[in-house]
């Protein structure tokens, strides 16, 4: 097989020797599937660390197979999958849970939100989205919850004692506190994307858009918005994520306050996540945002209640 260098790449880059070893299976395994199927894989889309492609069943049938490396992360997307049950969700067909196989509908056109220049449209088809995701969250789950997000930070902060690229020791130190404070307050948990942003979010026909790919996760709908306000950024990155703010405030009747002191804390630490510590290398968007979201808090309340 010949395989995309940067899906390769990625795949030796977080998953190392089982990375590895789940690539060179891989040949094996889209075989098995084939055959317990009965089906017929095509050409694999642009692959980052899942390898995903359309499929044709017996009967005609188009899907998506997606084949993932079996473990933890995996397991919270086919449990958040069978919990949202195509409630604004791409809908789960068939798995192996073993083997690390999701059998997902094929959503057509499907092209992403990202295709949309139109900022604001963008941001009320995502508003609506969201508005179909929303589940509360279920009573028992192997999910995890955002505080698991703020022990990531945790740990980074020990791991990084005098910082981490250009985030300075006082930014983390902030931004686990803001977490500390924001996972001590929540009172109402739902059923989260984890990762909703754009790319996640794709047309499904008659002016309908479905969401894909769920990490899952459980906590406030705050927190699940901030990738997509950090995402898909311009030269005028202030006034397009604060248009943003504004519509998923108005139209999913959040809490402003609290979106913000997520936007900051979850912006540090997804920068935190982008820094590459062999070249120094970052998301420079996401560390713009890290200010953006410390003015528009400033614009709206008390400067001195970000740092509590």
């Amino acid at each position: 097989m010949q395989l995309q260098n940067e899906f390769v790449k990625n795949v030796r880059l977080y998953f190392e020797e089982q990375g590895e070893e789940w690539l060179d299976d891989l040949p094996s395994l889209i075989r098995y599937c084939e055959k317990k199927w009965t089906m017929k894989i095509g050409e694999p889309y642009e692959l980052s660390i899942n390898y995903v492609a359309p499929a044709i069943l017996s009967d005609g049938t188009e899907v998506v197979i997606k084949l993932c490396i079996p473990g933890e992360g995996f397991q919270h997307e086919l449990e958040a999958l069978r919990l949202f049950n195509g409630k604004g969700m791409v809908r789960l067909i068939d798995s192996d849970a073993e083997k690390g196989v999701l059998i997902l509908e094929k959503l057509t056109p499907g092209h992403t939100l990202a295709s949309l220049e139109d900022h604001e449209k963008a941001a009320h088809i995502a508003a609506k989205a969201i508005k179909q995701l929303k589940t509360p969250a279920p009573a028992q789950t192997i999910l995890p919850t955002t505080k698991a997000r703020e022990e990531n930070l945790r740990k980074q902060i020990i791991s990084h004692p005098n910082g981490i690229g250009p985030i300075t020791r006082d930014t983390l130190d902030r931004a686990l506190e803001i977490f500390t404070y924001l996972n001590e307050t929540s009172e109402q948990h739902y059923l989260l994307h984890g990762d909703f942003h754009h790319y996640n979010v794709l047309s499904s026909g008659n002016g309908e858009w479905t969401v894909i790919d769920p990490k899952g996760l459980v906590g406030e709908i705050e927190y699940d918005l901030i990738q997509f306000l950090l995402n898909r950024q311009t030269q005028h990155a202030y006034e397009v994520i604060g248009q943003r703010v504004e519509t998923f405030t108005n139209e999913l009747n959040l809490n402003k306050k609290r979106l913000l002191l997520w936007g900051y804390a979850h912006t540090v630490l997804s920068t935190a996540w982008s820094v590459d510590t062999n070249d120094g290398s970052y998301n420079e968007e996401f560390y713009r945002g890290i200010d953006i979201f410390q003015k528009l808090y400033e614009l709206h309340f008390k400067k001195s209640d970000m740092f509590l």
